[in-house]
């Protein structure tokens, strides 16, 4: 590849030569290289049209459209400047220094930008321990199908008063309104709104003031239990609901919650993918919708968001509370793909290279952020959705938080590995990730998980953001690592939804579905004696720190647990799948109809889980290594 394709490539974040997961620098094909620069509009498809490029790339173009500072730090100016702090009131500055948290304008000569002081680290996070939960699964007595956001306010009211100090959700992004519904909580339609399967219809003002008949109508309406979650059966239920419900619309609020309903309605009639839409409907600044329906959408959301707030009230002596889950990206062709297409890289899909695990590459399908229009924009998106997002929590996980620094980019009629990285201002989107933390009071995990550079694990580290450690992956060499040699700075679980239970683990059911399925790598009889020698490497681990004695898979379960209290991770979660036995995961990576992902409800009630004497035992034994205590 040639010098001046490389030197335009940098200057605009497209990386040509990686680590690949084995170690080994990778180079990047030229063609991918090139591509990639034309979905950021660089035209490197001549030699002329590369020395044009990144001529202008290296030209003196004055200060960046936005700047990112760490309080305390100071930038120079090129010349004397005029700062609107965030509050209205202005002043002259020669040089960035001593400015207060937040988000300001800077004109310097006839330059406007956005400037934003960020914290230079967070709060420490308190010591706590709480539940791993994903929320559609945790059904009760009287939600339609699937666990709902009034299951959360009773869980999380119940989960404070036995000292837990965090509940760890799923993400509760929404989805598109039609049928077939999606169930992974991963490929959103928007990271912005919530999912309105997640209401509870009973708990609504309008319910509660329904006149009998009414309220006999749509008590009618809820679906039986299914032996898996049947997203499709609840989402008819509680549209249908709502729609007897509905008041009406009330006055246009919030443009971005309009926009939003209006992408709704239209989805409704042509689909949930709107580049297929016609034409006229595809900018969102100009299209229309019924004025009734985008109302029921909009107030949808409200619904959402009152109910959020309930759950949160419910968690507010946890020292924590409600943790929710930031998915990496959204569906193209989703609402914030019809409604944030100037910050988002049209046609790109966010995946991963190839590695041991993922010998083709991932390709997640996913839409990406424009590193330059983030920057050009002030970063105004990302902001929102992270306003959004913590409102009604005291935490936030970032799914595959490395995607703050740089992306998997995966360009149209490419295949999985034949992308390239593209790199993110990581200065601009941690500080701006802990400026909204600390305004909402909340803590940040990121998941961390796999090959992180050490760039990002020192942006967390550096601003008091944990990481994420997870008993399956604490090894050196075959070994198990001992739990008081976890990191201090981390959430600590004994797995997540991509990995076995603790069961199935023990059963070698992540080895039997593997089996049927045909997805073993190597043959069965090899994986079967990983799968033995793996746990006889953890007996050995939990044995030699004392907290294993027998070795039935019930103690063995129980001292995984242990191992968790025994670790200094601030955060230690204990998942529900676990602490119940259950022997199916919750997603089988590599899989989708030939597995039930997303849609395994957990084996009790929420009622009965509240009383299992396992989960009380599960309770005491975290409670006492990590005692509940809020930080003013």
């Amino acid at each position: 590849m040639e010098r001046d394709l490389r030197r335009l490539a940098a200057a605009h974040g497209v990386v040509t030569v990686y680590d690949a997961a084995d170690g080994r620098r990778t180079q990047v094909d030229r063609d991918i290289v090139v591509r990639v620069l034309g979905l950021l509009d660089v035209d490197a498809t001549s030699p002329s049209a590369i020395s044009a490029a990144l001529a202008e790339a290296t030209a003196d173009q004055g200060l960046p459209p936005t700047i990112v500072l760490r309080e305390g730090d100071r930038r120079d100016l090129p010349g004397p400047g005029t700062v609107t702090l965030e509050d209205g009131t202005t002043r002259e500055v020669t040089e960035l220094a001593g400015l207060p948290l937040g988000w300001h304008r800077l004109i310097v000569g006839d330059q406007e930008l956005t400037l934003v002081i960020a914290p230079r680290r967070l709060p420490p996070p308190p010591p706590a321990w709480g539940w791993m939960v994903q929320l559609y699964a945790l059904r009760s007595r009287t939600s339609w199908g699937m666990g709902d956001l009034g299951d959360l306010r009773e869980f999380a009211g119940w989960a404070a008063g036995t000292g837990a100090g965090l509940v760890l959700l799923n993400p509760l992004h929404a989805i598109g309104p039609n049928h077939p519904v999606q169930a992974s909580p991963y490929s959103p339609s928007s990271r912005r709104f919530a999912n309105p399967l997640y209401i509870r219809v009973t708990d609504t003002a309008e319910y509660r003031n329904a006149d009998a008949a009414l309220k006999a109508k749509v008590d009618a309406l809820r679906p039986d239990d299914a032996d898996l979650i049947d997203y499709d059966a609840v989402w008819t239920a509680k549209r249908a609901a709502l729609e007897l419900l509905y008041p009406g619309p009330e006055p246009a609020g919030d443009p971005g919650l309009t926009a939003f309903a209006t992408y709704c309605v239209l989805a409704e009639e042509h689909g949930t993918d709107w580049r297929r839409w016609p034409a006229h409907l595809k900018d969102p600044a100009t299209a229309t919708a019924d004025p009734r329906r985008v109302g029921f959408f909009a107030w949808s959301q409200r619904l959402c968001d009152q109910q959020l707030a309930e759950a949160a009230q419910a968690a507010a002596d946890m020292p924590v509370g409600i943790v929710h889950d930031l998915a990496v990206g959204v569906d193209p062709g989703g609402a914030d793909g019809w409604q944030l297409g100037d910050v988002l890289a049209q046609g790109v899909r966010v995946g991963a290279p190839p590695d041991a695990f993922n010998q083709l590459g991932q390709d997640w399908g996913l839409a990406a952020w424009r590193p330059d229009r983030l920057a050009a924009t002030g970063y105004a998106a990302y902001r929102d959705m992270l306003r959004a997002l913590l409102r009604h929590g005291g935490g936030l996980r970032v799914d595959h938080v490395a995607g703050l620094s740089r992306l998997w980019w995966i360009p149209p009629g490419a295949g999985a590995a034949e992308g390239t990285y593209v790199r993110y201002d990581a200065d601009a989107m941690f500080g701006i990730l802990a400026l909204e933390a600390q305004r909402a009071g909340a803590v940040v995990i990121g998941e961390d998980l796999g090959t992180v550079q050490p760039s990002v694990t020192r942006a967390l580290r550096g601003r008091n953001m944990l990481g994420s450690t997870v008993l399956w992956f604490t090894r050196d060499g075959d070994a198990f690592v001992p739990p008081k040699r976890w990191p201090r700075t981390a959430l600590a679980s004994i797995s997540t939804h991509d990995l076995p239970t603790a069961k199935g683990f023990l059963t070698e059911e992540h080895v039997d579905v593997r089996a049927r399925l045909g997805l073993l790598a190597t043959g069965e009889a090899a994986e079967r004696e990983r799968a033995r020698a793996d746990r006889r490497a953890l007996s050995a681990m939990l044995r030699d720190a004392g907290l294993l004695s027998e070795e039935d898979d019930d103690s063995i379960v129980t001292a995984m647990h242990a191992a968790l209290a025994a670790s200094p991770a601030r955060l230690i979660t204990a998942s529900l799948y676990d602490v119940l036995g259950e022997t199916r995961q919750p997603n089988l990576p590599g899989t989708t109809d030939q597995y039930p992902n997303w849609r395994l409800p957990l084996p009790l009630s929420r009622e009965e889980i509240q009383e299992h004497p396992g989960v009380r035992a599960t309770a005491r034994l975290l409670a006492a290594a990590r005692p509940s205590r809020r930080l003013d």
